[in-house]
């Protein structure tokens, strides 16, 4: 998996050959973002990840704690990627309960779309009730 370059690799590059993100720009705009944090502080595009860190990564809904296991500076098929780190086991399960609240609706209203005209006159009446 080592290439001969891959003792020094920046951490975007790491990001993007590790598959988290499809860009190196989407990468280092996540680092400067503040969305990549190596051993608890935010970092820069340019700094040098070393196997055994540990980075906390934020993308979309999901945050991930990941442990380096090996640097590359080559994007390779996933299978090959996600050898390059190990997601601990208590960002797994934090993800996955994160997933589980979303999906049955606990963050937020659920709406399926705009309200109907019946629907407007309904809540129409109703708030002219309460002001009453």
């Amino acid at each position: 998996m080592s290439d001969k370059h891959d003792d020094k690799v920046r951490l975007d590059k790491w990001l993007w050959a590790a598959r988290f993100y499809k860009t190196r720009g989407l990468a280092k705009a996540a680092i400067e973002g503040g969305k990549v944090h190596c051993r608890g502080e935010r970092c820069k595009p340019s700094k040098e990840p070393k196997v055994g860190d540990e980075l906390l990564i934020r993308t979309g809904f999901d945050e991930r704690t990941v442990i380096v296991q090996a640097l590359s500076v080559v994007r390779r098929g996933a299978p090959e990627a996600q050898m390059l780190y190990s997601e601990t086991a208590d960002s797994i399960a934090r993800r996955e309960q994160a997933a589980a609240q979303r999906k049955a609706g606990a963050l937020g209203v659920s709406t399926e779309g705009r309200p109907s005209k019946k629907q407007r006159r309904d809540l129409s009446t109703f708030r002219d009730r309460q002001d009453q």
